[in-house]
Parts: structure tokens; C-alpha cells; sequence
């Protein structure tokens, strides 16, 4: 009996993490980035900021397996997005903002206190192919 308690409990928790709302209010936020950062269940990046970079950047995000525009866009300065692991459904949220030269990444996961680097190899992917389309 404790078992398929176990069993139960374990499946919830696996269900409320895939399928738990996403909050705009809660993740659409200024990532305040100061200077690149590796953090523990994160990253943090400041990039120079061209003309079209965060359009260029943007659609780069979204050609992300599992990745989705949570709130945001280019238009707006700020865009926030959401990936998803691809076995357990693990949601981490980037926010990407420009403000004036620099363009702020903010990568962070929401379950966790470790990410295990996936968005800081995430974030470097899609900053090398911003390097890729600019060199």
C-alpha cells in the first residue's frame, strides 16, 4: 500500500511540474544583468546591441526545440520565453530585454536549485549563432 502511495505522490509531482501554469507576472521581469554570470540553477549574459539583434535573437529562441514566447517581443524590448526538458517536461524561462547598446539574457530554471549548465549551453548556442550571423 505505501508503495502505490509512493507511486501516486511521485506521479503528481512529475504531472504539477509538466503541466504547471506559467505566470507572467512572476517571470516577465527586468533580468537586471550588471555583468555575465554563471549561476548555480542559471545564466546571465550582456551582449552588444545591433540594430537588429533582438528580432535576430528572438527568432533564434523560437527555432529552440520546445521553446515557446511566454509574454513579450521584440516590439516591446522584452520578450520572455519558456523551454521545456525533453523527457520530464522541466520548464526554464529566458528573458531577453534590450536597453539602449546592450542586450540582457536572463536564463533561469524554476524547478531546482541546479540547472546542471543546460541554459548556460542554451543561452552560449544561441549567442554563437548571433556571432555566426553577424561575423
Amino acid at each position: 500500500m505505501v508503495f502505490w502511495l509512493i507511486i501516486v505522490v511521485v506521479i503528481a509531482g512529475l504531472a504539477w511540474i509538466r503541466f504547471a501554469p506559467s505566470d507572467p507576472d512572476t517571470w516577465h521581469v527586468d533580468p537586471q544583468v550588471t555583468a555575465d554570470q554563471d549561476l548555480a540553477n542559471g545564466v546571465r549574459r550582456r551582449i552588444p546591441a545591433g540594430e537588429d539583434t533582438l528580432e535576430r535573437l528572438h527568432a533564434i529562441v523560437l527555432a529552440t526545440p520546445r521553446t515557446e514566447l511566454l509574454t513579450g517581443g521584440p516590439e516591446d524590448g522584452r520578450a520572455t520565453y519558456v523551454t521545456r526538458s525533453k523527457w520530464m517536461g522541466f520548464p526554464d524561462y529566458t528573458t531577453i530585454e534590450r536597453k539602449d547598446d546592450v542586450i540582457e539574457l536572463w536564463a533561469r530554471a524554476r524547478f531546482g536549485q541546479s540547472d546542471l549548465g543546460v541554459n548556460r549551453d542554451r543561452v552560449e548556442g544561441w549567442l554563437q549563432q548571433i556571432g555566426t550571423a553577424e561575423g
